[in-house]
């Protein structure tokens, strides 16, 4: 019984000393190779985000009241068919856009949809405070002329958080 023990217990020993060896040597080596493929992934995808990023950028520049009013050609145009159509440019530049919300982080995507949100309100509420007898054009000033008063508009602080976000990435 003696002589059992002593091939046994040496053997369990051994045993356990190179399960614990290949379990570290596996355990490394399957760190180094997910690390790797994240770091290739990462380079793949920054690119991809950053362009995100910038058209996001773009989207809230582009339905800001200043951008929408100088691309439109209002003549003949009531106010209610301007308001009409600056609310259908803001529609078309977020349905163009929605599908960049997966790059961005999920506080900066609320940011850009509060921005839209209330762009969208601002927008109505201008048109509904205009007189009868107002010209598109008297919309147009009006609206651009109380925009630029708001002070800090909700367009600029989901430009900030995007800008910081990037930021993040170098």
């Amino acid at each position: 019984m003696l002589t059992i023990l002593q091939f046994t217990i040496p053997s369990l020993i051994t045993l356990l000393c190179v399960w614990l060896v290949l379990r570290y040597t596996f355990k490394t080596e399957r760190d180094k190779r997910m690390w790797e493929m994240k770091r290739n992934t990462q380079i793949e995808i920054t690119p991809i985000r950053l362009r995100a990023y910038e058209r996001l950028a773009l989207l809230l520049e582009r339905t800001e009241p200043e951008q929408m009013v100088a691309e439109t050609d209002f003549t003949g145009m009531t106010v209610t068919q301007l308001e009409q159509h600056l609310l259908t440019s803001i529609r078309r530049e977020w349905e163009h856009n929605m599908s960049q919300q997966i790059y961005v982080s999920n506080e900066v995507w609320d940011k850009i949809m509060h921005a839209r949100d209330q762009m969208a309100e601002f927008v109505h509420t201008m048109a509904a405070q205009m007189p009868k007898n107002a010209t598109p054009f008297d919309y147009a000033r009006v609206l651009m002329t109380a925009y630029s008063q708001n002070g800090i508009t909700p367009h600029q602080i989901a430009l900030e958080s995007l800008k910081d976000e990037v930021r993040t990435l170098w």
